[in-house]
């Protein structure tokens, strides 16, 4: 019988995936920044925040959180998260957001060899203008991160007309700011993470 040819055209998997913490794997509406720090209750994890982290860790696909909020605060957020994923603050000798060295510190402690295929995701434009400036994949968060800044239960008040209106704004904020992809909620990850697979197939870089 005759071997099955392997087709080179594979899309190829992400090479490692940043994530904002604040605004995106928790803390619906990024809230914590404005409440006086109450992280406790804003430690729940967003709309398929759990379900993507397992997906790229069954995929083998390294993975970590970035936040600027102090130490203490953003490890009570992240309780809700694996212990396996990485938490990676930058050191306060690297320059703040929207510079490029908070990914490029982050990759390197993921040991990650290259930029090429590593993307990051979050609801913060200034974290996503980080990522651009770092060279990397892009992807925007309209309804969970600051640009709505609403609770789930405030979220979940709103008509679908206003949603529509709010998340309509955030993306149109988001695209502006030159990110490569927007989405509702890290529920819709994995098929935005499959486009842009086919995007660099396809020759396209970020």
């Amino acid at each position: 019988m005759p071997r099955a040819e392997t087709s080179p055209h594979i899309a190829p998997s992400p090479t490692a995936v940043l994530f904002g913490l604040s605004g995106c794997l928790v803390d619906f509406g990024a809230l914590t920044r404005l409440l006086d720090g109450h992280a406790a209750e804003h430690a729940e994890a967003t709309p398929g925040a759990l379900d993507s982290l397992h997906s790229l860790q069954r995929q083998h696909i390294p993975c970590a959180w970035l936040d600027e909020l102090p130490p203490t605060l953003s490890h009570s957020l992240a309780v809700a998260l694996p212990e396996w994923v990485k938490p990676l603050q930058h050191p306060a000798t690297i320059q703040p957001w929207p510079a490029p060295h908070a990914c490029w510190h982050a990759l390197m402690a993921l040991n990650v060899e290259r930029l090429d295929g590593c993307v990051l995701v979050s609801g913060e434009p200034r974290l996503l203008q980080s990522g651009l400036n770092a060279g990397l994949w892009t992807i925007g968060l309209a309804s969970c991160g600051s640009l709505c800044g609403l609770s789930p239960t405030q979220w979940q008040a709103l008509s679908p007309q206003e949603r529509d209106i709010k998340r309509g704004k955030a993306t149109m904020q988001l695209f502006g700011l030159g990110v490569h992809s927007v989405i509702d909620h890290l529920g819709e990850l994995d098929t935005c993470l499959a486009d842009i697979s086919l995007r660099r197939l396809k020759g396209e870089k970020p």
